[in-house]
């Protein structure tokens, strides 16, 4: 039976924003679009994490979405980062998204100020009721600083445009407890973990790696929705190898964009305070990057 969000399923790419000169490069976003949705990707998903959202001005943030949307339409899906530690801001970015006609919010979980489950719970329903798109809701507690219990989310279900959950705590019992108590859709935070969750009830994943190899991405859901598990694994440990050597590197989306660098498809540097890799860990990832194959 279809979940609330199974609109989403497959996968989502959580597409880096490119700058040059110290300023978004509106172009090469563009270029990046193309590149997506020829591959087949179920959706965009612009001004997350690996977007540095954190270091964009209010009016970038709203551009880039902007661009996306207008770029994306009638072609692929457009989930929107609009998350913020600030209720107020999280409304602003959301309720822009769904002016310019975004098909879904990306709300990570206010971080820093470390709410109770209540202020969770508060926050969410704030935006939920505000804007008539889905949402879905970004647990990361490595960045976050803590944990959004299953609970919560399961109480977050309830409210009805309130339909996924990124879900990247690396707990496949948070996940389970999500899948078997509630109607969310449960999306992976995590690639390496896309397989693992799709095993129990999950239907996607937004995907870093996704930036470059969205086709191998695309391959392990399709065999794993067309019942071929062993072909899934198959593609599970092809891509795990890749998400540990390359990922594992630095801090996302440092090592992602430097990938796109090597293989040609330059998105500019990074904006401080993210620093570059040094020489020995670029030599790493060229390495990763040919014993892959892209190389």
């Amino acid at each position: 039976m279809a979940r609330k969000g199974s609109a989403f399923a497959g996968l989502s790419v959580a597409i880096v924003t490119p700058f040059k000169d110290g300023a978004v490069d509106y172009a090469k976003l563009r270029e990046q679009i193309d590149f997506q949705i020829a591959a087949g990707v179920t959706c965009l998903v612009p001004t997350g994490t690996t977007g540095e959202s954190p270091t964009l001005s209010h009016e970038e943030h709203e551009r880039v979405i902007s661009e996306v949307v207008q770029a994306a339409r009638g072609r692929c899906k457009v989930m929107a980062g609009t998350g913020s530690n600030s209720t107020s801001e999280a409304l602003r970015l959301t309720r822009w998204a769904a002016k310019e006609g975004a098909d879904a919010s990306l709300l990570v979980s206010p971080y820093y100020n470390k709410p109770t489950q209540e202020g969770f719970y508060q926050h969410f329903k704030a935006v939920a009721e505000a804007v008539d798109i889905p949402l879905c809701v970004y647990n990361i507690p490595g960045r976050s600083a803590k944990n959004i219990e299953p609970s919560t989310i399961i109480r977050l279900g309830e409210i009805p445009n309130i339909t996924m959950v990124k879900e990247a705590t690396g707990s496949l019992d948070q996940a389970s407890q999500i899948l078997s108590c509630s109607n969310l859709t449960v999306l992976s935070g995590d690639d390496s973990l896309t397989l693992p969750l799709l095993a129990i009830g999950g239907e996607g994943v937004i995907s870093v790696v996704g930036n470059i190899v969205p086709h191998d991405m695309i391959a392990l859901c399709n065999a794993f929705k067309s019942g071929d598990i062993p072909q899934a694994i198959k593609w599970h440990y092809k891509l795990f190898q890749l998400c540990r050597d390359m990922l594992g590197l630095s801090t996302n989306p440092i090592p992602i964009k430097c990938a796109m660098k090597m293989l040609g498809r330059d998105t500019g540097g990074l904006r401080l305070p993210m620093t570059p890799l040094d020489a020995e860990d670029e030599a790493k990832l060229r390495k990763t990057l040919a014993t892959y194959g892209l190389l």
